[in-house]
């Protein structure tokens, strides 16, 4: 009886409930996306081994296959082609800029979520979240102009100000500007994805079990102390898996970011030289394609991004199992 009725058991958790095919049919459109965009592309990664070249009416397959010669790591080479000081600016600034993105990244959009959430008029919050979103809308090239509309040399709003107020003029694309863009790129970086990071820690807030604030509220507590003791505490979590994410993607560069809105100056070169520019420049320079170079700067980078995401989220591991991502 015993067996039979284990038998039963396990015949009714094989079956497909109807909640198994709606859930099925729910997130088939995703995985088909996932494996059409993500996992599929993935064969690509061979160019970053071979000379690619184009055969003419015969494909892409037929021209990776049989059209192009291996190359070993001869495209990981074109990196580290250039002299010793341009690598090693290149590889400072791709990772010099990720770390300040990544502490401002995590520090500034949970204060302003804090801060929104304390704010006792729900339209001046909308209103206030609304347009710290927008930026995250607006392409590197529209914002580029703006930027060039505010530092052109000769009719730029900030050289204007600086003539109206007797002051001499600043030539912001040239060298004698260099110190103030690190500043800029920075500020603008964080003017553009500050609203989006808010809006993840802001939703995280109103999760928060309100009894919690009621019970330090009676015990007495200040808007400080249940910041201190409630809200950050909350938001441990969170905010680990997004530091996480962000470390993944220390070897990437926001190329509109670089290269639009300091309108690759050569004056500036050694600001803006990030990985991605520097793969772009190269290719330009080329006056022909150069996918390998391409395939090769992208796969260096995602292995490079899952080594340190894999080392930042063994690090949270040992000090907080609970914390980390996996």
């Amino acid at each position: 009886m015993k067996k039979d009725s284990a038998k039963l058991s396990a015949r009714k958790k094989k079956r497909f409930t109807l909640d198994d095919v709606q859930l099925f049919f729910l997130s088939l459109p995703t995985v088909i996306w996932y494996l059409l965009f993500c996992y599929l592309p993935m064969f690509g990664l061979i160019i970053a081994f071979k000379q690619y070249k184009v055969a003419p009416g015969k494909g892409f397959l037929w021209s990776l296959f049989y059209n192009s010669k291996w190359s070993g790591l001869e495209n990981f080479r074109f990196l580290f082609s250039n002299n010793k000081a341009t690598t090693i600016n290149m590889f400072r600034n791709t990772i010099g800029y990720n770390i300040i993105f990544i502490i401002l990244g995590v520090a500034l959009p949970v204060t302003l979520a804090i801060m929104i959430s304390h704010l006792h008029s729900q339209k001046v919050a909308k209103v206030t979240q609304t347009a710290m979103f927008l930026p995250h809308f607006l392409s590197w090239v529209v914002v580029g102009y703006f930027v060039y509309a505010f530092l052109a040399t000769d009719n730029g709003l900030v050289n204007r100000t600086l003539q109206k107020l007797g002051l001499s003029t600043v030539k912001w694309y040239q060298k004698d500007a260099i110190g103030y863009w690190p500043v800029f790129l920075v500020f603008l970086h964080v003017w553009k994805t500050i609203g989006y990071s808010m809006v993840v820690y802001l939703s995280s807030i109103k999760g928060i079990d309100e009894s919690l604030y009621e019970a330090a509220m009676i015990d007495g507590a200040t808007k400080w102390q249940q910041t201190k003791y409630i809200t950050l505490p909350m938001l441990k979590t969170i905010m680990i898996i997004m530091f996480i994410m962000a470390v993944g993607k220390i070897f990437n560069s926001d190329f509109g970011l670089f290269y639009r809105t300091t309108r690759n100056s050569n004056s500036l070169t050694s600001i803006f030289l990030t990985l991605d520019v520097y793969v772009y420049n190269a290719m330009f320079n080329n006056k022909r394609p150069v996918y390998g170079y391409i395939s090769a700067a992208g796969f260096l980078q995602s292995v490079l991004g899952c080594i340190t995401m894999l080392v930042a989220n063994g690090i949270v591991r040992k000090l907080d199992n609970e914390s980390a991502l996996f």
